[in-house]
């Protein structure tokens, strides 16, 4: 007899010292760079905790998405630094509900009100770019030998302005 099919069910945990291991795991798959412990420290504080989330499909923690607040000249800039999601759970919209998340939070913090979200796209990474742009994200730049150890060096700049 065939059981009934489940909605999968993609939940959102937010980062700790308990669960920053797994994190740090994920991102060893996912990503050709190596993070520092700057970055892991950065990820676990108290005014990022809305923005830096571990992704969970049926209670499998498949991804992460990192960001920092950048305030500079009065101005509140929120940097996506990492998005992943392991190549098995793609394409089931976990990248889509995460960065839904990401902007929701962002568009409703207020103190400090957050202007604009900005990332870097290696540009070679044309799937990632439409991912972005799909999501009202634009190119506002290239960054020329953005990535020292991975080749091509370039990055896009795209960024996503919040009314």
């Amino acid at each position: 007899m065939a059981t009934p099919s489940k909605t999968p069910r993609i939940s959102f945990a937010s980062l700790t010292p308990n669960n920053l291991g797994t994190v740090r795991k994920l991102n060893s798959v996912l990503f050709p760079i190596k993070y520092s412990e700057k970055f892991y420290d950065g990820v676990l504080l108290p005014e990022v905790e809305d923005f830096c989330k571990l992704v969970y499909y049926n209670d499998v923690p498949v991804g992460t998405i990192c960001c920092r607040l950048e305030t500079k000249d009065d101005e509140t800039k929120l940097y996506l630094m990492t998005m992943g999601i392991l190549a098995p759970y793609r394409s089931r919209n976990l990248g889509s509900k995460s960065l839904e998340l990401i902007l929701a939070s962002a568009a409703a913090h207020t103190k400090p009100k957050i202007s604009k979200i900005y990332l870097h796209v290696q540009i070679s990474n044309h799937d990632a770019k439409k991912f972005y742009e799909r999501h009202g994200f634009m190119e506002v730049g290239v960054h020329e030998n953005y990535y020292k150890k991975i080749t091509p060096h370039d990055a896009w700049i795209l960024e996503k302005t919040f009314e």
